[in-house]
């Protein structure tokens, strides 16, 4: 029986559905554990697959890949060091288990389902898994361990079912989605577990982006006291090892690293070039194309691409119409030499003026309104279009989600676009996040303070018509991101939101103008996740919805 376990916490990034290239990374990661020392390597949640597979999940071919595959790798590693390897598995009622597998010595030494299943926000593991009736433990180097699958350290009956059995460590793969709350949260229920089993645990999260979700790594060991004991980095991989040692007749973590977890706005930040740079990198894109209007979203938007991809995959355009500024033109054009990206400039007058004509004689005697701020909007979303087909670039939509919640954006105009790092970030957020990014250099070779000062001093303005700015259509943004946050984040009533200082009828309107854009944003482009209720993944609104909540004071 060892007295001493050193145990390699992974933090990979695997691709969802590349069962052979998620092994064959695997296989890597598990000969550099070996060869570091390792007695044990831990992989995140669901490895083999990638997390969260969704419905890929239910398809009969693909658990049979992934059994295939965990007993190739088995035989593959059977010189080096075991394994805690994570897949799908068959269920007994037709619908796959989330596993975790151990394999020693060229095979698989035994299999553990996750019992309890997330149903919740962004997961939806109950239409797809089967649970395990319990956890079962592992032996390795004559050590008991309990494994625990991510969300059965959120409750405390599989962690007391693995005491049980006699586990003397809880090792915790994990595929948890960064939001602004997460780390905080993980630490937490890790520290009920711990408390409540007395035993000392390792957590081990994913690392990378996946459509809207961005794993952030930083993973933990907490000892039996809850300390903690042992930091990895965030949104690094890495093979990261930990060194524990039997004392006393339990089991402590007396090495392994210490990084410094990022504040908020830098994490944010972190999360929204991961995303970008993984969904580019993981459907093939070669690089990305946006339209540059001299304004904040844009500007910001440009930023992040470049620090994803490097200025090199990055493409910007201008496009100009009659009621375009100057100052837009030149804070365009300073943005993207701050970050040494090409900048093109197509006019649109051309295409307006064509589109007019076209429409002449059925608009006669019609007064000019919103739809002639519309055909230039989405003459830019054809032109970025052609241009995107043409180049083999994906575009970027630029949106926040304040103008997003209220529809203050134009269908197949400016929300064309592949993905958008903006959608979860409010407006004030994205000068809080511009702030963060100028004042500071991401990674060697990064801009320095890349977004112009006039940017994030002007009046926000769509400029489709002389004259015009966000707030003659919208409350001014602070008002109308603090009532959001409620409607949004908090379900609040309008009462709770008007006792805080808001005018009734305006709070009424917000909440008008977000029920009725239910069906533009169905119709939007994925973007990172950043805070609790992103549209799309976790708040889920019916298009047709005739409730609408009142002022009553």
């Amino acid at each position: 029986m060892s007295d001493r376990l050193v145990i390699a916490a992974i933090q990979a990034n695997p691709t969802v559905g590349d069962i052979s290239g998620n092994a064959a990374l695997a296989r890597r990661l598990i000969a550099e554990a070996s060869a570091a020392g390792a007695d044990l390597a831990l992989f995140p949640e669901l490895f083999l697959i990638g997390y969260p597979p969704e419905d890929l999940a239910l398809k009969p071919a693909a658990v049979n890949a992934c059994q295939a595959a965990l007993h190739q790798l088995a035989r593959d590693t059977a010189a080096e060091c075991p394994a805690l390897v994570t897949l799908i598995w068959p269920g007994a009622e037709g619908r796959p288990r989330n596993a975790v597998a151990l394999i020693a010595g060229g095979e698989v030494q035994g299999v553990s389902f996750k019992v309890d299943l997330p149903n919740y926000g962004v997961f939806d593991e109950k239409r797809i898994f089967e649970p395990g009736e319990a956890p079962r433990t592992f032996e390795v180097a004559g050590v008991t361990l309990g494994v625990p699958i991510c969300e059965d350290i959120w409750a405390p009956g599989p962690c007391r079912a693995l005491k049980a059995q006699g586990a003397e460590l809880l090792l915790a793969p994990n595929g948890s989605p960064f939001r602004r709350t997460a780390q905080g949260e993980r630490l937490a229920a890790a520290r009920e577990r711990v408390a409540e089993t007395g035993l000392p645990l390792l957590y081990v999260n994913q690392v990378g982006g996946q459509d809207e979700l961005v794993f952030d790594g930083g993973g933990f060991a907490l000892n039996a006291d809850g300390d903690v004991a042992a930091r990895l980095p965030a949104f690094e991989e890495g093979v990261f090892l930990t060194e524990w040692r039997r004392e006393a007749g339990a089991w402590r973590c007396v090495a392994g690293p210490g990084a410094v977890w990022p504040d908020l706005a830098e994490a944010t930040y972190r999360a929204m070039v991961m995303g970008l740079r993984d969904y580019v990198n993981k459907t093939g894109f070669k690089g990305v194309l946006l339209g540059l209007s001299g304004g904040v979203d844009s500007g910001l938007s440009l930023v992040v691409a470049a620090d994803a991809l490097g200025p090199e995959r990055v493409r910007a355009v201008m496009l100009p119409s009659r009621y375009t500024s100057a100052e837009s033109l030149e804070d365009a054009a300073a943005g993207a030499r701050a970050v040494g990206v090409r900048l093109d400039e197509i006019g649109i007058s051309p295409g307006v003026d064509a589109l007019e004509s076209m429409l002449a004689a059925d608009f006669a005697g019609l007064p000019s309104d919103l739809t002639e701020e519309n055909i230039q909007s989405r003459l830019r979303g054809v032109t970025l279009m052609a241009l995107s087909n043409k180049h083999g670039l994906m575009l970027l939509t630029t949106g926040n989600k304040s103008e997003m919640a209220v529809g203050y954006a134009t269908l197949y105009g400016d929300m064309c676009g592949g993905y958008n790092v903006l959608k979860d970030l409010y407006k004030v957020e994205v000068y809080d996040i511009c702030a963060w990014r100028n004042a500071h250099v991401p990674h060697p070779g990064a801009a320095m303070s890349p977004i112009p000062a006039r940017v994030l001093t002007k009046a926000p303005s769509a400029e489709l018509r002389e004259n015009q700015t966000d707030q003659d259509s919208l409350p001014p943004y602070a008002d109308l991101d603090a009532i959001l946050h409620g409607l949004v984040e908090e379900e609040a009533t309008l009462d709770e939101i008007v006792a805080r200082g808001h005018d009734p009828e305006t709070v009424e309107r917000v909440q008008r103008l977000l029920y009725a854009s239910e069906y533009k944003r169905r119709q939007a482009a994925p973007g990172v996740k950043i805070g609790g209720r992103a549209f799309g993944r976790d708040r889920r609104y019916p298009l047709v919805n005739r409730f609408r909540d009142k002022v009553t004071r």
